[in-house]
């Protein structure tokens, strides 16, 4: 249901860290929202160092920004947002200065996976049972 898009300059994350932040977004998602793990998609963007800028100087942030469902409550993005802010930071290094994690959200009928509609916030077992998950 949810995708995550971590972008840095190329070189920032290594194959190992890749493989631990993707697997601590996916906890964190889940522990909050309350999804299967096998509704979080992670992707990883790179990007040549020459093409990544902060302030309008070369730089090397960590952006990760996700798409989440709307209608979950406010303290719980927030929340969200902070442990993934943490995350990022803990497992790639990366000085949490230069980081950044930025959720959007719209109404899950904007969204469709596995061709179906997603469910709103709150009705996911029946969406599951529905699939057969």
């Amino acid at each position: 249901m949810p995708i995550y898009t971590c972008t840095a300059a190329q070189g920032t994350l290594t194959s190992e860290s890749k493989i631990l932040l993707a697997a601590e977004i996916t906890r964190i998602h889940v522990a909050i929202n309350r999804v299967p793990p096998a509704y979080v998609n992670v992707v990883f963007s790179e990007l040549p160092a020459d093409s990544v800028f902060a302030g309008g100087k070369p730089a090397t942030p960590l952006i990760l920004t996700g798409w989440v469902r709307r209608g979950h409550p406010q303290e719980e993005a927030t929340r969200l947002a902070v442990e993934l802010s943490s995350a990022i930071v803990r497992v790639s290094g990366v000085d949490e200065s230069q980081t950044m994690v930025v959720l959007q959200d719209s109404p899950a009928r904007s969204a469709v996976e596995g061709g179906r509609v997603l469910p709103e916030p709150g009705e996911e077992e029946e969406w599951l049972r529905q699939t057969g998950a």
